[in-house]
């Protein structure tokens, strides 16, 4: 029979190693909660510079040009929506040509106004109220008998409007349809922009290189769409198309082995 002392003992041994368990575990357990803790901490300062690194550009000075400034946050505005339009155009190059032509006249024909406005208003001062007398006294002297037909003259298309001025382009409008549509979402960004200048030189500047960046940036769109474009071909191919120095008039034509035959 076992005596009351083994039990005791054995009942201490047992409850010091039930002891030494539990603080085992907690231990681990405190140690894992702290890792995790650690890498969590780690986790958070890592997106903390991630973020930090792509919201700032440590090489970022203005420019001495308040004008070049000005025209920097416009271009981050609008040639995304310019380079998301143009490559849509994808049937061929002709409707690409007539998009950029009619962009780049646009910002012209848009920005030429204001200039001629602001110049206006530096002008001599007493001739405008001049000219308005003279050009009201005329105006009520003038009977316009043709009034009623030009009121049921039906409204002109606006993009013949905005096509005016570009010319070569009237069998495809597509290039033509689509430059409108682009105008439209950034033409109040671009004249807002001209509209802070107040310096002639800034106001030079500006239109100078507007036009000069955005034929920069459709040329780069160009050459990255028709990589993407580029179709499959062959040495013998390429070599026969150099000796006949045509252009194929359709997908399904055959290239004759005789230039004579085109």
């Amino acid at each position: 029979m076992i005596s009351r002392e083994k039990i005791i003992v054995e009942h201490k041994i047992r409850e010091q190693i039930r002891k030494i368990i539990f603080l085992s575990e907690r231990d681990m357990l405190n140690s894992k909660i702290d890792t995790l803790k650690e890498e969590l901490d780690l986790r958070g300062t890592l997106r903390d510079l991630i973020f930090e690194a792509a919201t700032s550009d440590p090489d970022k000075t203005p420019h001495p040009s308040t004008g070049i400034n000005v025209l920097e946050k416009l271009l981050k505005n609008i040639i995304p929506t310019v380079e998301d339009d143009y490559k849509v155009i994808t049937t061929d190059s002709q409707q690409r040509q007539s998009y950029r032509a009619h962009i780049i006249h646009a910002i012209k024909n848009t920005l030429a106004p204001i200039s001629v406005n602001d110049d206006a208003e530096t002008g001599p001062e007493g001739l405008d109220e001049q000219e308005s007398v003279d050009i009201n006294i005329e105006d009520e002297r003038f009977i316009d008998i043709d009034k009623d037909k030009k009121e049921k003259e039906e409204p002109k298309d606006p993009k013949e409007d905005f096509a005016s001025g570009v010319s070569g382009f009237d069998d495809d409008h597509t290039g033509r349809d689509i430059a409108y549509e682009t105008f439209q979402k950034i033409e109040n960004q671009i004249v807002d922009a001209y509209s802070k200048l107040g310096n002639e030189q800034d106001q030079e500047t500006f239109y100078d290189y507007l036009i000069t960046n955005v034929k920069l940036y459709l040329d780069k769109f160009e050459t990255e769409l028709s990589g993407n474009l580029e179709e499959p071909t062959t040495p013998e191919y390429e070599q026969e198309k150099d000796s006949m120095d045509v252009e194929p008039t359709g997908l399904e034509d055959e290239i004759p082995e005789n230039p004579e035959e085109i």
